[in-house]
């Protein structure tokens, strides 16, 4: 151990040598330099020095704090200045004492790294190391009493930090400038400070030589002075004195510990880092002191049995307080106002990156600063809660300083046009903070709502509103100095404005409101609904451009918002269904008082929202409530005042130059009138009782033939008002028409399937009901669609005409010969499958002549189908099971009706070839 400690003595004075010649080599080379400047003649043979020689001329002295910030261009790339002459550039730097870098600093060889970077590191962890082994072996051999160890030790650190500070006196610039991140003093200083450090911490923790509060004095004046020589030796330096700084309280065992004096302590000693990092434009430090100062509120608050939380909150504020006036404070928040009234005096970004405009503001320099003062001062709010719940502690008691902090968060995202993550950062705390307040999950269950004294919960409901009421100021405050410099942050801040105060009154409303009416929240949301439409008149006015700001359109929907938030807080039951849409022609009728894209649009979310409180409660109010009389009840209120409302704005916006809009309304007004239709329908249908049931024969065709019916309507509107809405929908309602009877019709609702009761009645009954209508229906609105309507549709609507009348047919035959009850299990008998081969027979006659008369060939079509299975039938069905004279009936039968068609069809074929 000895041996290697005079060889790292050794090594480091050798090292030391060298870096003294080199050191006297550069004075040459940097003076030789400087003459040849002057005389305005490049020197012979700079050769490959030249370009470290003009970096380490580059002599400036420590930025002014005391004025803003320069706002000078920066210098010329190097290709550029080789190409001018020395003379203007020298002439001014010469008096100005500063020589600008012309050329780009080669690239570092591997020789250099090793000689003049590690090995000061490394020499600097030895001489740190070596300190501590001569302790170490002074108390193995029992040389020297503790006392003098550690004054010895202590005599080595002053040494160690004089050595540096002599170094430092003798040292050129240059060296400073090239060798910035490795530089000898400052190792040695380092060394020194731990030496101090540790022999101070041992005088009080192991010897026990001075008491607790002189061991913290000391501790904190050796932190201190260390922040002060970082400025003079750099950052590395003040990270160590920082990190020195926060573990002092940590080394110190106190029977009786001090809040106040301990986060007193860690507040000034945050506040010198930043002075210092302010003074030398440090980013990394500050970070650092950041996250430790929030390190601290967090292990005090979960290692205390009864914790103060004052001083942790006026903590977190100092904290917030100080990175906002004074580190970075306004000094980077000016330069990024510059540059942004720069980029928004040119024309629109470019189209290869429009994501990249809108989110810039999210990568603003100082990041690392603005992330780690934000994050942590949120963790330590919401802390604050989860104290409170996991301990018992009073809850108004905790969530007052919950919404200083965020509140201060937020401040700081306003005030600053680089904290935009600050912004984020508070109000998604506020709307968490709030849940988990309110919500209270209790430890080792699911989270549920539980109660809690009214008076407590009212003070946190109280707080929480009050918070969100601050997010509005300060994001007016926001809008006001940056709203037109700033624009995708003003829209950033437009969204926590509206997003923020909704959340935490819709949370307290959830878990603490009175359901049937709740005054305070409810004009808490009429007065934040004013308040925001108020702002987008004002955010309108004071707009430079003629095309409406993003900002205007959020807070429009923000206040639309409010206004549906406390349209639920006041009323109940069937009122919100009802007076929604109302509000959203409120909207839609102010859109032509003001050119706000968005105010039309509430129009469209008014309706989206009906149709989910409808989703959630398909009767409007209670069932008990809803009676059981046919049209005239709360469901013609409940659905056909929206839909009115929705006919109606479509037909407001039918001249609007939207056509998404104009396509949104007609679509939600058609779907509406035909929801309406169908539920009291189906309320009719049930005798007042709407349920999941499977409706029966008879309802389900209602609803095919509404379908129909507004498959219709929907033609006859795209043909008076071309719209895409009308035209497709409209098909579409045709499409599922047929699949409805697909399925339903043939298959799962059919009498013959089912043993459903036909009805007593023998025509009118409801096989008329499901099926005749149907094929009538079908074929009325194919030959509506004809020409105007692609083939193939026209040609699926035919058929399924023609399927519905044939099904009609069938099914009649059926009830004619085995009466009401018609299901398959009853069997057949014999004049029963004769009357089938005569009625299929006519029928496709029947489709044969109109499949002529309209030239319809889907008729004709269908007409062979028919007549092939009816021919299918006799020979293989009426064959098996008829007798006698029906069997012989049949088969003539079949033959004259095959001989007939044959003979028209050769008039008509020989008719054509005569017309032709």
């Amino acid at each position: 151990m000895d041996l290697l400690l005079i060889l790292v003595v050794v090594v480091g004075i050798v090292i030391l040598r060298r870096y003294n010649l080199r050191l006297q080599r550069l004075e040459s080379r940097v003076l030789e330099l400087q003459n040849a400047l002057a005389g305005h003649v490049p020197p012979a043979g700079i050769g490959e020095s030249a370009t470290a020689a003009e970096s380490a001329a580059t002599v400036s002295e420590p930025p002014d704090i005391s004025t803003e910030p320069s706002t000078e261009t920066a210098p010329e790339p190097a290709a550029d200045v080789k190409e001018t002459t020395f003379a203007a550039g020298s002439a001014q730097q010469q008096e100005a004492g500063v020589i600008a870098p012309a050329l780009a600093q080669k690239q570092e060889s591997l020789e250099s790294a090793i000689g003049a970077r590690w090995a000061v590191w490394v020499g600097g962890i030895a001489l740190a190391l070596g300190g501590i082994f001569l302790v170490k072996y002074s108390i193995e051999s029992g040389l020297l009493s503790p006392a003098v160890r550690l004054v010895l030790a202590a005599i080595f650190g002053l040494v160690l930090v004089a050595t540096g500070e002599i170094i430092r006196h003798r040292s050129e610039p240059v060296l400073a400038n090239t060798f910035q991140n490795a530089m000898i003093p400052g190792v040695l200083t380092a060394a020194g400070v731990v030496a101090l450090f540790g022999s101070t911490y041992a005088a009080h923790g192991i010897y026990g030589f001075i008491g607790p509060a002189a061991a913290f004095i000391l501790l904190g004046l050796i932190s201190l002075a260390t922040l002060g020589l970082s400025l003079l030796h750099g950052q590395a330096l003040a990270g160590l004195g920082l990190l020195a700084s926060m573990i002092t309280p940590a080394l110190i065992a106190s029977t009786a510990p001090r809040p106040w004096t301990l986060f007193g302590y860690l507040v000034f000693t945050w506040l010198a880092t930043i002075a210092a990092s302010r003074l030398r434009r440090w980013h990394i430090v500050p970070s650092f002191a950041n996250a430790l100062l929030s390190l601290w509120p967090l292990l005090y608050i979960f290692n205390s049995d009864a914790a103060d939380l004052t001083p942790v909150t006026l903590t977190m504020l100092a904290m917030m307080t100080g990175t906002i006036f004074i580190w970075p404070g306004r000094y980077e928040a000016t330069a990024t106002a510059e540059e942004s009234a720069g980029s928004a005096e040119t024309e629109e970004p470019s189209a290869s990156s429009p994501a990249s405009h809108w989110t810039a503001f999210l990568r603003r320099a100082p990041l690392g600063i603005t992330l780690t003062a934000s994050i942590g001062a949120a963790a330590v709010a919401l802390s604050l809660l989860a104290y409170s719940l996991l301990n018992g502690y009073p809850l108004p008691n905790a969530s007052f300083p919950f919404a200083a902090i965020v509140a201060t968060v937020a401040a700081f995202g306003a005030s600053r046009t680089y904290a935009a993550w600050a912004a984020i950062l508070a109000a998604t705390s506020a709307g968490f903070g709030m849940f988990v307040a309110l919500m209270q999950p209790e430890i080792g269950a699911e989270l549920n709502i539980v109660q809690i004294v009214p008076a407590l919960s009212h003070l946190v409901v109280y707080d929480g509103l009050g918070l969100g009421a601050i997010f509005v100021l300060v994001g007016f405050f926001f809008l006001r100095r940056f709203g037109e410099s700033e624009r995708p942050f003003a829209a950033l801040w437009s969204i926590i404005m509206v997003a923020t105060p909704l959340t935490i009154a819709v949370i307290s409303y959830v878990t603490f409101g009175n359901w049937t009416r709740d005054w305070l929240l409810g004009f808490y949301g009429i007065g934040l609904s004013i308040v925001l439409l108020a702002l987008a008149e004002w955010q309108d006015r004071r707009s430079l451009e003629e095309k409406i700001a993003l900002p205007t359109n959020i807070l429009a929907a923000g206040s639309f918002a409010a206004f549906v938030f406390a349209l639920h807080a006041l009323t109940h039951d069937a009122l919100p269904t009802i007076l929604l849409p109302v509000l959203g022609m409120a909207f839609l009728w102010a859109g032509r008082a003001r050119s706000w894209p968005a105010l039309p649009w509430m129009m469209v979310a008014a309706l989206i929202i009906v149709l989910g409180r409808i989703a959630w409660r398909p009767t409007i109010v209670d069932p008990g409530e809803l009676g059981t009389t046919p049209v005239f009840n709360m469901l013609l209120a409940g659905y056909g005042i929206p839909a009115a409302l929705a006919v109606w704005s479509a037909f407001e916006v039918r001249r609007s130059p939207d056509l998404k809009l104009r396509n949104t309304l007609q679509a939600l007004a058609s779907f509406l009138v035909l929801l309406t239709i169908a539920i009291l329908v189906r309320h009719a249908m049930n005798r007042g009782v709407l349920n999941a049931n499977v409706p029966t024969l008879g309802e389900q065709s209602i609803y095919t033939l509404l379908a129909i019916g507004a498959s219709a309507t929907l033609m006859a509107l795209d043909l008076s008002a071309s719209s895409p809405v009308f035209r497709y929908g409209g098909m579409a309602l045709g499409v599922l028409s047929v699949i409805l009877i697909l399925t339903l019709h043939l298959f799962g609702l059919n009498p013959f399937m089912t043993g459903e009761s036909t009805g007593r009645i023998p025509f009118f009954n409801l096989l008329m009901l499901g099926y005749l209508l149907p094929a009538l229906a079908y074929g009325g609105l194919a030959l509506y669609a004809r020409s105007r309507r692609p083939l193939p549709y026209v040609t699926m609507l035919a058929v399924a005409g023609a399927v519905m009348g044939f099904a009609w047919a069938t099914l009649s035959v059926r009830r004619f010969w085995q009466g009401e009850y018609i299901p398959f299990w009853n069997g057949f008998i014999q004049g029963e499958l004769y009357s089938y081969s005569v009625v299929w027979l006519l029928i496709g006659i029947a489709l044969l002549w109109l499949g002529a008369r309209f030239d319809a060939r889907s008729l004709r079509i269908a007409s062979a189908v028919l007549v092939f299975v009816a021919v299918v039938k006799v020979f293989l069905i009426d064959m098996a099971n008829l007798e006698g004279f029906l069997r012989a009936l049949s088969f003539i039968g079949l033959g004259a009706v095959l001989i007939g068609i044959g003979l028209f069809y050769q008039k008509v074929l020989t008719g054509k070839k005569a017309t032709e």
